[in-house]
């Protein structure tokens, strides 16, 4: 199935990044809108209460001096003052009846709260309450209910007229600017979102281009230290990862076709000729013999490589155990030294009684078999070799090679545990390479690692260093 190379726009990142920025910032913006409101509302119905409470106490106040027609009298004159559609009047019995009100014509469909009346008579200071008025469209009355003094109440009312202008305006700027805000939260979203993603977008045009084969290519980074830059000095560290691993692949495939195109022409030349030329029966089992120890290199090769290549990739984990180190170092001097006296050299092992470590014995003793049978065969006759292990207070585990040999170049040292390398030294030796590799994928499968110091012509020492991975007492 062929990959998609374009997007649906609905269903790219800015898009989205876009859109959630628009709602939150327009939903912030409402929110506000909406607490502003109701701080204004109830400015507005406080200052109402107030102005209601104060023509109570003052109607309350000359109640107690003169009599109720008198209170009846400024009644008419302050609702005459005020007008007759913006406040009403009305004198209550204890029961609800009224006994006197102000021109109520505008206001007769407003009638009277019984339980506040009884709300008053428990004691309650003044109540007050919001009327909407059906037919006056949906208007609004603030209404309050006092006591002016004894049996008798008093019902005022004041129309909200102001309240319901603010809030028919406060609509129409709240729909208007909404609307204006949301169209420059999406421009100022989607401007935004395509800043941010621009990153994204590089690393996919450089990610589609290495897909065509262009492996040398890389995402531009800027200095902005934000995690789109990030992002991409990631992605081209990946691609230089990539690159190394796809050069190595090639040259470990150049250098396998090379060593086995060597092994299986000479294992076909000697069967030529022996078809050809040979009568007897020793010939065809030596022509067998020959054969049988090419394929056994073959096959030590392949699993050799195999092993690198498992232990590098953690498909094979070590088998972890109790491993006394310095005893397996003494072992492996032991077994070595055969063949370093009939070279004529001095093997010389140095070892505490005992080091203990977790890991795996069998690997253990293949990698520091691989570096001392190195040792001895790049050091000519006379030469020495040094193999030591010890151990720091901090528990790290160091196994040593040391050689009088012949050194290694330093152009070459960066190189030699790479696959299939050998150096100029070491082509005229058999071997195929893959010592030094093994036995540093060994040392990383249990955590540590292997170095080299040489000087050329004079030796090299190979330095294995495990970390602390002693075995937990009891």
């Amino acid at each position: 199935m062929p990959l998609r190379t374009r997007l649906n726009p609905r269903h790219s990142l800015a898009f989205r990044l876009t859109l959630w920025y628009a709602t939150i910032f327009t939903l912030s913006t409402g929110i506000a809108f909406a607490l502003f409101y109701i701080f204004i509302t109830s400015i507005i119905r406080d200052r109402t209460d107030q102005e209601l409470i104060g023509q109570a106490r003052r109607f309350s106040a000359i109640l107690s001096t003169e009599s109720p027609d008198e209170v009846s009298k400024a009644m008419v004159i302050e609702a005459q003052a005020a007008g007759v559609r913006k406040v009403f009047f009305r004198l209550l019995y204890p029961d609800g009846q009224a006994f006197f009100s102000s021109n109520m014509t505008y206001w007769k469909d407003i009638t009277v709260n019984l339980s506040a009346i009884k709300r008053l008579a428990q004691g309650t200071s003044y109540v007050v309450e919001t009327i909407t008025i059906p037919d006056r469209g949906q208007k609004r009355v603030r209404v309050l209910y006092a006591m002016l003094g004894p049996n008798v109440a008093i019902q005022v009312g004041e129309s909200m007229e102001g309240y319901s202008r603010f809030h028919d305006v406060f609509e129409i700027i709240l729909i208007f600017t909404m609307a204006f805000l949301f169209i420059v939260a999406v421009g100022v979203g989607w401007f935004m979102a395509k800043t941010a993603v621009s990153g994204v977008e590089a690393v996919t045009r450089t990610a589609r281009r290495i897909s065509a084969g262009a492996l040398e290519e890389r995402v531009p980074v800027r200095d902005s230290s934000d995690e789109i830059d990030l992002l991409a000095r990631t992605f081209n560290e990946m691609l230089d990862r990539i690159q190394v691993l796809v050069r190595e692949v090639k040259e470990m495939a150049d250098n396998i076709a090379h060593d086995l195109k060597n092994p299986i022409a000479r294992i076909r030349g000697t069967a030529e000729v022996t078809l050809t030329t040979s009568r007897s029966i020793g010939e065809y089992e030596n022509m067998a013999a020959s054969t049988i120890e090419e394929c056994d290199r073959l096959l030590d090769m392949i699993n050799t490589m195999l092993m690198i290549s498992k232990t590098e990739s953690g498909v094979y984990k070590p088998s972890l155990q109790d491993v006394d180190i310095a005893r397996l170092v003494r072992d492996t001097c032991e077994l070595f030294s055969p063949g370093a006296e009939d070279k004529g050299l001095t093997l010389r092992c140095e070892a505490p009684h005992t080091i203990l470590m977790r890991g795996d014995i069998h690997m253990i003793q293949r990698m520091i078999s691989n570096l001392l049978d190195n040792a001895i065969k790049y050091t000519s006759t006379g030469g020495k070799i040094t193999l030591d292990a010890s151990v720091d207070i901090a528990g790290q585990v160091t196994v040593s090679v040391h050689d009088t040999g012949a050194g290694i170049l330093p152009d070459e040292l960066p190189h030699i545990f790479e696959r299939f390398y050998r150096g100029d030294q070491s082509r005229s030796t058999v071997g195929i390479g893959l010592g030094l590799s093994l036995s540093r994928a060994i040392a990383r499968a249990h955590g540590g690692d292997v170095s080299v110091t040489s000087d050329f012509g004079n030796g090299s020492t190979f330095i294995v260093t495990f970390p602390n991975t002693s075995p937990p007492t009891s």
